[in-house]
This record gives C-alpha cells, structure tokens and sequence, in this order.
C-alpha cells in the first residue's frame, strides 16, 4: 500500500542560539515548507522492459554491504530566493508546487547504521540524473554504515527520466507547470528532502512516512558535484541561513567562493582541472571552511567513468563486466588516473569528524600556480605533472603523465576530462632501475599520505598493492 507523510518544518540541531537570534526575522516568512511524501514506489528489477525500474538505480552491489534501495516522490510548495553575492537572500514569493523523487540507500540491518545522513544534489550536466557522489563514494558508504539519499531537484533530469519511462515518472515536475524558470525551486526541494531525515529524539505519527525506516541521523549533510556544487554553493550563502537544516557540506568539483561566517562546516575538494578558473583567487581556509586540491586529478575521473558505465548497462538489461572507460575525441588521451575519490572518502570521514567533535580537518598545500595573469598557468615538473596540492603516489611515483587539463572541437565536455599519458619504456627504466625500488617509493609516498590524513587505510592498502602486482621495474 502506497503511505503518505506530511514533513513538519523541523528546525536543524546544533546551531547556535546567537545564530538563531539573527535569524529570527527571516523565519517565519522563509522557512522550507513541510513536504508530502509518497512510496516507496514499487518498481520492476533493472533492465525490465517495462522500464518501471528506478531510474539511475546503484550499480554497485547492495546485497554485498546489506543495503536496499527505494525511490520516493515528495510533493509540496517553494519559494523563490533572490540571491544576492554573498548575502543571505530573501523570499520572492511562495506557494509553488513540484512533485520529484528520491532515492533512498540504507542499512537494511539498522546496527549497522553510523548514524550519518548523506543527501546527493543529483547532477543534471548533459541531461541525465547522475548520482556521481555515489559512483564516487559509495562502497565507502556502504562499508561505513552511512544512510544515502539521492534528490532529483532540477527540471532537466526529470526530463530526461520521462523521456526514458514516461509512465514510471510522467507526473513529476519542478517548474510549477513551466512557470517557472532556471531551477528556482530546487533550493526548497533539497531542504524540503533534508527535513524529510529524522534526527535523534525525533518521534513521528504512525501516518507519517519515514523513508529511513526507523534510522534517526545524528548528522545530515549535503554533498554535491560539478554543477550541483554550485548549486550547493548558492544555497548555502543565499537560503541556508534563513532555515538550518543540515549540519555541513561536502562541495567538490565547482562551486565559487562560499561564506564561511556561519556556524556550518564546508569542506571543499577540488581536482586540478577544477582550480584552473580559481587559483588565481583562493579562498583561504578557516575555522568553518577548508579547501583541498588533489594533484593530477581531473574533474571527470576514472572512477566515473566506470560507474556511469555500469550504470547504464544495468539500465538496459546488459552486462556489467561490459563496463569500460571511454576514449574521447579530444586533443589528448582523456582521463587521469589519479584516483580523486580516494582524497574525497577522507574528506567526508574528517567532514564527520569536524562537524562532531570540531577537530578541524588537516590544511593541505594549494597547487602551485607559476602565474596567474591572463589565465591561470601552473607550475609543473620535468614530465609536466603539476606542482603542489595533494600528491597521491599515483602523481608522485609517476608512470604516467596525469593532468586534469585537456580541450577538443568536436566534444565540449573535453575540458573536463583531463589527460592520461603514459611513459614510454626508456623513461620508466630511467626513473625505477628495480621493481624494489618503485614499491618502496610508492610505499613511502602512501604512507605519508595517510599519516597527514589525506587518504584512508583501505585506499592505502590497495595502492600498495597496486604497485607490488605492477610490472614497474621488472
């Protein structure tokens, strides 16, 4: 039977009472209004032919960590925010509807719960739904007990999940029947999803939907990549302050210069392909803001890759094993290797940390940037792999040139992909006379790299690995 739940507009936990007095007079106009949950929608294994399966569904097995997945719609009303650079927004006006979904990722075993909320921002770029942080994070996820929930917010995912099942998803919408333009809604809609988690001590009606089963969050916090980090950006400098409802932010792979004068933790983490518009006006850490750059590191990875793949293999029905990374028509080979997410699973441990405990997050050096006038040019080696920031062994002990900078005419997305150039024979020979000696230095570089907290034991562990299996300096 198909259960509805009304979503009271619950105020967000810890913040503090001085906070609250500053924002007093915007809350009675602008809080998030309470939503209407419907679901779990029923729906048929991937691959049916009746496509009335879950669109954007986890291609990374559930059952191996005891996790379930289910979608939900929620329904309600939005406001619109003007937003102002900077500067905490006002209300427009109010009163329109949407209906979207969620996907819900959860323990199915509530011991292993670790009591941490994730919520996805999807990214829309090129029109699909895609839940990169999941591809990038979530056998992390899994392994560590956190709940998962991904939000549709944007208008052109949602075409998209029509135009592939237009049964399954024909009566969502987040325009107010096309009255309204440029995603102004999809601010109310991810809070409207934050305020659907139950935290500690929350109690509900037995009517009321509660799409974690149960779960209660100690923390909720927000995430989002790429075009949804800007999103997540604006919301958190424009709309948050008017109604608190998640503990901090993951933002990662775009998003400008963000406030950190509210009591909210935000951890940035940026790939070289993403700082080449930004380096040349960092934004400095701080007591509520830290910022990492990973090295070598494209804005699209490898990691990405294989799990879009995967993904939409699953959806049509086709093999996983399929799944490989694509070449694209670009000026140089796409892809770096350098593995972005390992940083990135760190950084959400530490966010965990930070927001609990408030033990800030290490400071890591910035890419070096050799200048910055007309455009951003930075600092390289003998081999042309940039200087500063994160230095994972995959950099450091290069078998490869891995940048995150690439260009093409025909794809426009090249820029994003960054290059993968591997070292001929002579090179290799020259730079690790012996199989030892490449390990070690790779052994060396990794752990160091978890000693300053910038990768987890399981990361270091497969890197090793990696290397001792390689045929480097045989």
């Amino acid at each position: 039977m198909m259960l509805v739940s009304r979503l009271a507009a619950i105020p967000a936990l810890g913040y503090s009472f001085l906070f609250s007095l500053l924002c007093a007079a915007h809350l009675s106009n602008a809080a998030v209004p309470g939503a209407t949950i419907y679901g779990p929608i029923e729906a048929d294994p991937q691959g049916h032919t009746s496509r009335n399966s879950i669109y954007s569904s986890s291609a990374i097995d559930l059952g191996e960590y005891n996790y379930i997945e289910e979608e939900y719609f929620i329904e309600g009303v939005a406001n619109r925010y003007t937003r102002p650079e900077m500067e905490t927004g006002e209300v427009i006006d109010s009163g329109h509807p949407y209906r979207t979904r969620l996907v819900v990722r959860r323990p199915n075993d509530p011991s292993d719960f670790n009591g941490i909320v994730m919520l996805e921002w999807i990214n829309v770029t090129g029109g699909p739904d895609k839940d990169i942080d999941w591809w990038l994070s979530g056998r992390h996820f899994m392994r560590n007990g956190y709940a998962y929930v991904v939000v549709s917010a944007q208008q052109m995912g949602i075409d998209t999940m029509q135009a592939w099942s237009a049964d399954r998803y024909a009566t969502l919408d987040t325009t107010n029947n096309g009255a309204i333009e440029n995603d102004d809604l999809s601010f109310d809609i991810f809070a409207a999803a934050g305020k659907a988690v139950r935290r500690v001590g929350e109690e509900s009606p037995g009517s009321e939907i509660d799409i974690l089963d149960g779960l209660r969050a100690e923390q909720i916090i927000a995430t989002g990549h790429s075009q949804s980090a800007s999103r997540l950006a604006a919301y958190i400098n424009n709309i948050h302050p008017l109604d608190p409802v998640f503990d901090g932010f993951m933002v990662h792979g775009g998003g400008n210069r963000i406030r950190d004068d509210q009591p909210i933790k935000i951890f940035k983490v940026m790939a070289e392909t993403d700082m080449a518009r930004r380096a040349a006006d960092p934004q400095p850490d701080s007591d509520n803001f830290r910022q990492w750059e990973v090295a070598g590191a494209s804005h699209v990875d490898a990691e990405f890759e294989l799990e879009y793949a995967r993904v939409r293999l699953q959806r049509e029905g086709l093999p996983l094993e399929d799944a490989a990374i694509r070449q694209h028509d670009c000026r140089l080979p796409t892809i770096s290797r350098v593995p972005f997410h390992d940083v990135l699973n760190a950084a959400y441990d530490h966010l965990v940390t930070w927001i609990r405990d408030d033990t800030a997050p290490p400071i890591a050096d910035r890419l070096t940037v050799k200048s910055a006038i007309p455009n951003v040019e930075f600092a390289r080696d003998e081999y042309g792999n940039v200087l500063g920031g994160i230095r994972l062994a995959e950099h450091v002990v290069a078998t490869a040139k891995n940048t995150g900078m690439n260009s093409g005419t025909t794809n426009r997305f090249c820029f994003l992909y960054g290059s993968h150039e591997p070292f001929d024979q002579a090179t290799l020979d020259s730079l690790y006379p012996s199989h030892t000696a490449y390990v070690e230095s790779v052994r060396e570089v990794v752990n160091q790299n978890l000693a300053d907290g910038y990768i987890l034991p399981l990361a270091a562990e497969r890197t090793i690995r990696e290397a001792e299996a390689s045929s480097i300096g045989r």
